[in-house]
């Protein structure tokens, strides 16, 4: 029998593609998903690629007694990877509660359903956002980590906080925490991509949604940032490539592999690229044009940061590999295909 991974928010973006390569790897994978941000389609997109359709389960991790429920029908749960989480910086300004209650309950009940359940690791989905404005550029693993910007930003902190405290205590499982820089694209087939619900809270998306004349423009959060052209720097990576690094790390805590029993890596390229490089990059990449203006700056937003991936590469053994121009078309191309 196949080890068995549970996956919050596994219908989601990045719950999707990484499923598919769990399933490349030869796990066997239980989703877990409200659909709050996803659709329920998407699970036959993971069919399609893989020839495997993993077992689904809708329900809301924030809900106790339905987590207690999938663990005693799946006992033999091995690793969860927990995506399940309200992710959007903007939308977290204006809504900080829900925020809360839903990023923070949900991985409260992993953590204390896990010892019951013999549950050796969790992967944790995080994100560059716990560094706020760094104050050194790349990024590494030991640069502090600032006063969050969002309280989006505070739910990645406080739950790093969580699960460090956890272990500390002499939880009987291993954690390793992936601090995302920004996932862009979708698989090459164009049977999974990223599916905004409403106006895209992401810079592709909307990007992908301009171009096709679904968005009359596109605005840019301000041009007089401290950067080369004025607008924000972000370390965009290939969504496949963030999935892959799931996988890995999953490997590494069964294998129980990592010298303790608290890992943190950070996932990027390595490379910065401002809002308007990533615009000319689509452009070049797919020969189509983006109408844009500049507006006002947007609350919460950080004005430049980007990875150092060397841990990731030389500890984790991973490494980025999509280019820039293949990932954008890959978002054209899934763009094309919901239309």
């Amino acid at each position: 029998m196949n080890t068995k991974i549970l996956v919050t928010g596994g219908a989601g973006y990045i719950g999707s593609h990484t499923t598919v390569e769990l399933h490349n790897a030869g796990y066997e994978i239980v989703i877990v998903d409200n659909l709050s941000n996803s659709k329920v389609e998407v699970i036959d997109g993971i069919e399609r690629i893989t020839g495997i359709r993993p077992v689904f389960i809708k329900a809301d991790c924030t809900d106790l007694d339905a987590m207690k429920k999938i663990f005693k029908t799946y006992p033999d749960i091995k690793g969860i990877i927990h995506f399940a989480a309200s992710k959007a910086v903007g939308e977290s300004v204006q809504k900080p509660l829900l925020y809360y209650r839903n990023n923070i309950d949900s991985l409260l009940n992993l953590l204390e359903l896990m010892p019951q359940y013999g549950v050796q690791g969790l992967v944790f989905s995080s994100s560059c956002t716990v560094y706020g404005q760094p104050e050194l550029l790349p990024v590494n693993e030991e640069a502090p980590i600032q006063p969050a910007l969002s309280p989006y930003g505070n739910t990645k902190q406080i739950n790093e906080e969580i699960i460090r405290d956890a272990i500390y205590s002499g939880a009987p499982y291993k954690s390793i925490i992936l601090r995302y820089f920004n996932p862009i694209g979708a698989h090459p087939t164009a049977e999974i991509g990223e599916l905004p619900n409403g106006v895209p809270q992401n810079l592709v998306p909307f990007v992908t949604q301009t171009a096709a004349g679904i968005r009359k423009e596109l605005s840019v959060f301000g041009n007089d940032y401290n950067t080369s052209d004025g607008s924000c720097i972000r370390d965009y990576i290939n969504v496949v490539d963030l999935s892959r690094a799931h996988v890995t790390a999953m490997n590494r805590l069964l294998n129980n592999v990592s010298a303790t029993n608290l890992e943190c890596f950070n996932l990027g390229t390595g490379k910065g690229l401002s809002v308007l490089e990533l615009i000319a990059a689509f452009e070049k990449a797919t020969g189509v044009k983006v109408p844009h203006k500049i507006v006002g700056r947007r609350e919460g937003d950080i004005e430049q940061i980007w990875a150092d991936p060397r841990r990731a590469n030389e500890v984790l053994g991973w490494k980025a590999v999509e280019n820039i121009e293949d990932t954008l078309r890959s978002a054209w191309k899934w763009q094309q295909k919901i239309g």
